[in-house]
């Protein structure tokens, strides 16, 4: 089946240090994504919230632990906990990252690399296909920054992420940041990465803050989108055109009008290269 893009507008990551505001008011973004693993069991103070703020907005869910490059099973409890906060919330979207991070029963809480390989793209192709039947609906995978390069590789990150969505038939989420991340560590064009992701396929957008390390680059997301970011996010609106687009900030969190107004920016850029008003 097609892909269908949502039409969301701009957003920014809900963050416990904002709760508050949020139960307080209704903060001036079109959307908000949450964590998926921080509200998988009905009942506290994150649920409240994530419930209050779905009647005011959208809500996407973001997961961390899905691991769907993995060789071990896919976590049946994880999938449960997902599929009823799904049916509970009503998401405009469910995405994870295109990474590993489980072996042998352990969970390393990182999202690590993928070789670009045959064998890996076989594997998370039936992966995706398992949590789509799970949901009941496509998902959105996310381009990962890396920091390594496996010898075995076979193709381009780009060709790569482009044929796990075309063979599962699910989205992409295309984090501008760790483009320009990766492109840094490994001496790649940015650019040719965004010609080489199919346009239907692309659902949303993640902006971030890196820290530069001196000879790597660091998805950090602890400061203000940086400027080469913002560039190559004005060539991702030009070749994709509106998608909504995401702010995230997990380090460092600073008040929330200055989170807002990184949206805001990031609305007016997309304003700016598509010929339109800002809104």
């Amino acid at each position: 089946m097609a892909f269908s893009r949502k039409d969301l507008g701009h957003g920014i990551g809900l963050r416990p240090k904002h709760y508050g505001r949020f139960l307080e008011e209704r903060p001036a973004v079109d959307w908000v994504e949450a964590i998926s693993e921080n509200h998988l069991s009905p009942g506290g103070r994150p649920n409240a919230v994530l419930e209050k703020v779905r009647r005011d907005m959208p809500v996407v869910l973001h997961g961390v632990s899905l691991a769907i490059g993995s060789v071990d099973p896919l976590d049946p409890v994880l999938l449960r906990g997902l599929s009823g906060l799904v049916k509970r919330i009503e998401p405009a979207y469910v995405s994870d990252h295109l990474c590993w991070g489980r072996h042998k029963g352990r969970y390393a809480h990182d999202l690590l690399p993928l070789p670009f390989t045959e064998e890996a793209l076989r594997l998370v192709i039936e992966r995706v296909r398992q949590v789509q039947d799970v949901l009941g609906r496509q998902i959105l995978l996310e381009n990962v920054s890396s920091y390594v390069r496996f010898q075995d590789s076979s193709m381009a990150e780009w060709e790569f992420v482009a044929r796990v969505a075309e063979g599962a038939d699910c989205g992409i989420l295309l984090d501008v940041n760790n483009v320009y991340v990766s492109a840094r560590n490994h001496g790649f064009d940015p650019l040719a990465y965004l010609e080489g992701i199919p346009a239907a396929r692309v659902g949303q957008f993640h902006l971030a803050g890196h820290t530069d390390k001196g000879t790597y680059l660091l998805d950090s997301h602890d400061a203000v989108v940086p400027d080469p970011v913002w560039e190559l996010y004005r060539a991702a609106v030009r070749r994709f055109g509106r998608v909504p687009a995401l702010v995230e900030w997990d380090e460092r969190i600073p008040p929330l009008e200055e989170l807002i107004a990184e949206s805001a920016r990031a609305r007016q850029v997309e304003a700016e290269e598509l010929g339109s008003v800002a809104a």
